[in-house]
């Protein structure tokens, strides 16, 4: 059905449809502003949205429902539509309701409330990023008390390799003080980016504690190396002729042959 604006200065065409329930009501529109759906001709109006303790306002057809009034508040505050109350006049409505069949007026003001479970959730990640960061933030103190013990094994590796005899007691300090971080890093509970850094920072410990160990041994023994050891092979080698075989050779035989026979001369 059609019919004219009265409303209209220029005689605008308004389009008709019946609503489930026989409602006789404008058509929608679903090339409206901001994503939603509006009422061909419907007047602009200003709705106040009391959110929490904060105040918002939104411009929106007279005309819409509640449904496109929450795409619109969601493209403001960033509040999925599905996580939104809307209350008027002390009652919550349904997304399928019009806002000016329920008597939304301009400056009117509508309640919004975030559901409960959505808040819920929200609070539950913001308690896991506050301890992210602050398991970030002690395994970054961790890492700079890393850091100048580093600094000590180094001057201790180039001591020994140097040539100059250390003190054992040096390498007890520096493994007791480096596996005091080790310590430190397994109370730390983490999650996500931290539990990624602690990983990593105990492999660099654990590496330092290695490479003591290593100097150490090279401290006692200063003349033997790893990494040139010549192997001695034990194993002997038998040749065809026999020598250098730990067996004896089998006697050779003899061309001259021995006799008791006595020849008589005249």
């Amino acid at each position: 059905m059609r019919s004219l604006n009265p409303d209209s200065g220029n005689s605008e065409e308004i389009v008709w449809e019946v609503r489930p329930g026989g409602m006789l009501v404008q058509k929608r529109d679903d090339n409206g502003d901001n994503g939603c759906s509006c009422w061909v001709g419907g007047q602009m109006i200003t709705i106040n949205i009391s959110h929490d303790s904060s105040q918002i306002e939104v411009h929106v057809p007279s005309q819409s429902t509640f449904g496109d009034l929450k795409k619109i508040i969601a493209n403001q505050i960033g509040l999925d539509p599905k996580d939104q109350r809307l209350l008027f006049r002390g009652k919550e409505m349904e997304d399928e309701e019009c806002l000016h069949m329920v008597g939304v007026k301009n400056m009117s003001k509508v309640l919004l409330l975030e559901n409960p479970a959505n808040k819920e959730r929200k609070l539950e990640e913001m308690r896991r990023n506050h301890e992210i960061s602050n398991a970030c933030k002690a395994i970054a103190d961790i890492r700079a008390e890393v850091d100048k013990l580093s600094e000590k094994v180094a001057v201790v590796e180039s001591m020994v390799f140097g040539g100059t005899k250390v003190a054992d007691k040096e390498f007890v300090v520096l493994t007791e003080l480096l596996m005091m971080q080790l310590l430190k890093l397994d109370s730390i509970e983490a999650e996500g980016e931290a539990k990624v850094q602690r990983r990593s920072e105990v492999n660099r410990v654990q590496s330092f504690v290695d490479t003591v160990d290593m100097l150490k041994a090279r401290n006692s023994n200063p003349f033997s190396n790893e990494k040139n050891v010549v192997l001695v092979k034990t194993e002997w080698e038998t040749f065809e002729t026999g020598a250098g075989s730990l067996v004896a050779p089998p006697p050779m035989s003899s061309s001259t042959e021995v006799t008791q026979h006595w020849e008589l001369f005249d």
